[in-house]
């Protein structure tokens, strides 16, 4: 960037002026072109004034060579100060000449004929008259200026009793109102040890802050200036940068000025000493008469200007924190963003930090899971695993939909080049810039992950599998499942041809049954089947329907016999809009009646058979592991996992167990006169009644607090691991169309596992964003404990 550096300071001075020379390096040495119009004398507390009716002149300033110190930085014995103004042009030549340069620069009437020396101009004007002048008159053979910097200013600009009358603030209200981009920068300090060493510090610290601000103007122009206060303390750079508002403050009661005998010109220490608060006095009372003024004539006087800061550091203290004294005084560096009138803007900008570049490329992150219950989850991670410097969050484009509905992710991206990390609903991501810069992104989801997820999928998967790998553990551990599509209630028998276990199973059970012949009736079937239990030869095979696409458990159905069957999906078939009226009563009575199930939800789950269309069916896991002293409920286990990349699998060993509501009865003693209860056999927790009977119970517990032997507790655990690295890899190798594991994406899935009574784990199903909130308030820990994993893995 060309930038102008103007102040109200002067030239470089170790009284007046030592910190511009030490941040025109830095700046310098950060690549910019520096072109610097300075007042050449003292210009503090002048504001954004011009002297009118004056002619103003300009001196030429040559700063001290790259090898020297910084001009200004050093308090040497002399007090050397610029030199004066040479007098003719023989004295001129001979400054021009070769030679040791004085410690802090030169000063000529003309200006060097020597190509490539750098050379100041110094106006006997104000500030703002230095703005004008190097904007428009000086620097044109260097390009358009790209923003102005006002500063470094000798002391603080926090709070309005000192931004009102700056003239650091005037020169960048005058670049402001030039309509050119304008930073007041100034350095607060604390004591008169004015260390060189810290003041390098604070000009790295305001080039870094110049050129975070440059990179996030906003272009609508809300801001036309920024004021910045750097605090001179050994640990500037560990504080934090602080968007703060101005503390609107007031001076006390009484006079700034001080009553002196004699001129006061000339005290070229008067500012140090003023921003050092020495110049406070307490007010003295008049002359004569109890103070009273006299009427007839005045008293000759001189005044000093004295104000007291007193008054100034008392604001800061009794105000709320957060505005910019507060974070000066905290050690912070604070940035309050102007208008060129005074109102302050980006007031939502206030609190926060502005991040800055600490060497490592900056991670731009949108985090917006979608879900109270995970999102807090993932901040908290998020905050305790990674340095906030790492990374800043951004809103997400999907939350700007009514503010500003064509804003895509390339908008809130300062560079093209930026790390982009996008945790978000499937729906929300962006995975068109995710395939585009895949260096740079990571994504919360894979594209492609049906071959795990879709019911009737993950069936097709595990048999492939086992196809060609007989061997694997996925042939013990997860049931054959029947798929099949059905869109009509009436083309269920078609559906089936080709379900040629399913269709055995059931011909079975009807003939075992007494159905086949039709010659028991339904109290005599049920007197045989519990007889067949008693004696342990029960060979009734239950089966569980469940649709491919739904969740959340809706659908899920028991049955052992084509007529059941058939009677589910009799019972989701849509009726006619002329039926729906007079059919009332008999649709509800069918629902109720369908496969003697008693449902949860209100109607019939909402289910419809023509929109559901695929299902699949798998035999019941019959008898499953019941814990007495969990009054024998069923359960099945919710396993958290990580997958990175393409691919690496993480199993989160702090699992849950989820339970049904009610004491588990087998299907086969229920009679068809009887209900078949699913709170005894379905272990979703949105599925659980809320019955007086039902709802205290504490469905979710901690699988490591099962009453189990430990042996059996990690037997489990250890299949569990050895059937997911199976299935993923299955999905990966097997089913390559329809599972795609990106190398810029990680995903989190909830496996199912059910364990039967000889505690063999099955797998039951696989769940993208699983539903976190069943873990309930009571094991929040368990899942932020996940999400630290996935930060620290992902």
């Amino acid at each position: 960037m060309h930038i102008l550096v103007v102040n109200d300071d002067g030239p470089p001075s170790p009284h007046s002026s030592p910190y511009v020379h030490s941040l025109v390096r830095e700046l310098q040495a950060h690549g910019h072109t520096v072109s610097v119009c300075l007042p050449h004398t003292q210009r503090s507390w002048i504001g954004k004034a011009h002297m009118i009716g004056q002619t103003v002149k300009p001196l030429y300033y040559r700063p001290p060579p790259p090898s020297a110190p910084a001009a200004g930085l050093t308090h040497d014995d002399d007090h050397q100060q610029p030199a004066k103004p040479q007098q003719d042009q023989q004295q001129q030549q001979k400054q021009d000449a070769p030679g040791p340069e004085p410690r802090h620069g030169t000063t000529h009437n003309r200006p060097s004929t020597v190509p490539g020396t750098e050379e100041w101009i110094l106006v006997d004007g104000t500030p703002a008259s230095c703005v004008q002048i190097g904007l428009y008159h000086f620097f044109r053979d260097r390009g358009p200026v790209d923003l102005v910097v006002s500063g470094p200013n000798y002391g603080r600009n926090t709070t309005a009793v000192f931004a009102l009358s700056s003239g650091t603030l005037g020169g960048a209200l005058e670049a402001a109102v030039c309509q050119h981009r304008a930073i007041a920068l100034s350095y607060a300090f604390f004591s008169r040890n004015h260390d060189t060493a810290i003041i390098r510090k604070a000009s790295r610290q305001g080039v870094r802050v110049i050129e975070a601000l440059v990179r996030e103007w906003p272009a609508d122009g809300s801001v036309d200036l920024y004021s910045v206060n750097v605090p001179l303390l050994e640990g500037l750079e560990e504080g934090k940068v602080l968007y703060a508002p101005m503390l609107q403050n007031y001076w006390g009661p009484g006079s700034c000025f001080t009553e002196v005998d004699g001129s006061v010109d000339g005290e070229e220490e008067d500012e140090e000493r003023i921003r050092e608060g020495e110049g406070a006095v307490e007010e003295e009372g008049g002359e004569g008469d109890g103070g009273r003024a006299k009427l007839a004539c005045h008293t000759h006087k001189h005044f000093k200007w004295s104000p007291r800061f007193t008054d100034v550091y008392k604001s800061v203290d009794e105000a709320p924190p957060g505005n910019d004294g507060w974070a000066v005084k905290e050690g912070h560096t604070s940035i309050t963003p102007l208008k060129a009138n005074f109102f302050q803007t980006d007031l939502q900008l206030h609190g926060k930090e502005l991040q800055l570049e600490r060497g490592k490329p900056r991670v731009y992150a949108l985090v917006d899971y979608g879900d109270d219950y995970v999102q807090p989850l993932i901040m908290s991670a998020m905050q305790s695993l990674l340095d906030p410097a790492s990374y800043t969050l951004v809103k997400p484009p999907s939350t700007w939909s009514s503010e500003s509905p064509d804003i895509s992710l390339r908008d809130l991206v300062p560079e093209p080049d930026a790390k982009i990390l996008q945790i978000m609903p499937y729906e929300s991501i962006d995975f068109d810039y995710a395939s585009m810069h895949p260096s740079t992104s990571l994504v919360n989801s894979y594209v492609i992950r049906k071959a795990l997820i879709r019911k009737h999928f993950l069936s097709a998967t595990v048999d492939n599998w086992v196809a060609k790998h007989p061997d694997s553990v996925l042939k013990t551990h997860v049931k054959r499942s029947e798929a099949f599509e059905v869109d009509y209630a009436e083309f269920l028998d078609d559906a089936l041809v080709e379900a040629f276990d399913l269709r055995e199973s059931m011909e079975k059970n009807a003939a075992a049954a007494g159905y086949a012949d039709g010659g028991d009736d339904a109290e005599s079937v049920a007197e045989q089947q519990q007889q067949q239990q008693g004696d342990g030869r029960d060979t009734t095979e239950w089966w569980i329907l469940k649709p491919s696409m739904s969740d959340r458990g809706q659908g899920i159905r028991l049955f052992s016999t084509m007529e059941q069957l058939q009677e589910i999906f009799d019972g989701w078939e849509v009726e006619s809009d002329e039926e729906d009226e007079e059919d009332d009563d008999d649709a509800a009575a069918s629902d109720s009646a369908s496969n003697n199930v008693k449902d949860n939800d209100d109607d019939n789950d909402h289910i419809m058979t023509s929109h559901l269309r695929h299902f699949v069916a798998q035999p019941y896991i019959h008898p499953p592991l019941l814990l007495p002293a969990l009054n024998n409920r069923k359960f099945h286990i919710r396993v958290y996992v990580l997958c990175v990349g393409s691919l690496r699998v993480y199993v989160y060993s702090d699992m849950l167990a989820l339970f049904a509501a009610k004491p588990y009865q087998p299907p086969n003693l229920t009679s068809d006169s009887d209900e078949l209860d699913l709170d005894a056999h379905l272990t979703n927790t949105c599925l659980q009644s809320s019955s007086n009977s039902t709802k205290d119970l504490d469905l979710v517990h901690r699988f490591s607090t099962l009453p189990l032997p430990p042996h059996q507790s990690a037997s489990i655990f250890a299949q569990i691991c050895a059937v997911t690295g199976d299935l993923f890899e299955a999905a990966a190798r097997g089913m390559t169309i329809h599972f795609q594991p990106l190398p810029q994406a990680f995903e989190v899935y909830g496996l199912d596992f059910l364990v039967d009574a000889d505690c063999r784990a099955w797998l039951l199903e696989v769940n993208a964003f699983p539903d976190f909130k069943q873990t309930g308030a009571g094991l929040t820990d368990v899942v932020g404990g996940f999400w630290r994993g996935v930060v620290r893995r992902g």
